[in-house]
């Protein structure tokens, strides 16, 4: 597979990667869009058979910033898929019980179970990022954590679970466009939340932390795509395209007719 994802250098911030490529794409955006459509088919075709399977599963990891359109790709992207062989976890700030727990707790109970894809939007990288931009715990904690998610995810990987991990990579000028663009529109207002403002001003430090996250915890078995995703077209067909070709190479099947040879059935 030619790459459509961003490599990142061995050293620097994220935000040296440019948002608005798009890597491996020749074509326009009605183009991009067809290819996704085309692709959608084949996505609910393994999908269904992973579920009839039951052997194996695919979790489905997305990090960005603020904007970086999580919500959207799920969207676009799944639609079509069975909803009953796929969950959507989502991540927001912990509870008092899960702060009560270690912090991988609160992920683990929704990794996906044999047959299933679950998405998770956010996820136990929040614990590597925000807690490190927002100085909740110290350096020596933080940093141990790389080592514990990258057991974690092995641990995951040995159990028969595929990982892909996105990072939706936008710009500081897209992700204002998009924070005015809530603010503008009275039907997209309400997902506007003044916390985005705080933490867009940690933006260098975000892109700092991100990029040491990525570099420390891509593993053959849970790998990193860096998407540049400040052109939304680009971004679902990306996701699309990698995630697609996983299942090919997972090559779901339908299991066998149980105990009985179909052709000895009779009805009245």
């Amino acid at each position: 597979m030619d790459h459509c994802w961003l490599t990142l250098p061995e050293q620097g911030p994220l935000d040296g990667l440019d948002a608005s490529a798009t890597p491996g794409f020749e074509g326009d955006k009605s183009d991009a869009k067809a290819a996704t459509r085309a692709m959608r088919e084949q996505l609910a075709d393994l999908q269904h058979r992973l579920f009839a399977e039951g052997r194996q599963s695919l979790l489905i990891v997305l990090q960005a910033m603020d904007t970086g359109g999580k919500d959207g790709l799920i969207r676009r992207v799944f639609t079509g898929v069975n909803p009953n062989g796929v969950d959507v976890a989502r991540f927001g700030r912990p509870s008092a019980e899960e702060l009560s727990h270690d912090y991988l707790w609160r992920v683990h109970r929704h990794a996906p179970a044999r047959g299933m894809i679950t998405i998770f939007n956010r996820s136990h990288y929040e614990d590597v990022l925000v807690v490190r931009v927002n100085e909740l715990v110290a350096e020596p904690v933080w940093s141990q954590r790389f080592d514990h998610i990258r057991a974690f995810e092995r641990l995951l990987a040995d159990e028969g679970c595929r990982i892909l991990k996105f990072c939706l990579h936008i710009d500081r000028d897209e992700q204002r466009e998009r924070l005015q663009a809530r603010l503008d529109d009275p039907d997209k207002r309400w997902k506007f939340d003044q916390h985005d403002i705080e933490q867009r001003r940690h933006w260098d430090d975000y892109m700092l932390a991100y990029a040491e996250a990525i570099r420390r915890t891509d593993t053959p078995w849970a790998p990193w795509f860096v998407i540049p995703a400040n052109r939304k077209w680009f971004r679902d067909y990306a996701v699309m395209r990698i995630l697609v070709g996983t299942l090919r190479e997972m090559d779901p099947q339908y299991p066998p007719a149980d105990g009985f040879d179909p052709s000895d059935i009779h009805f009245d």
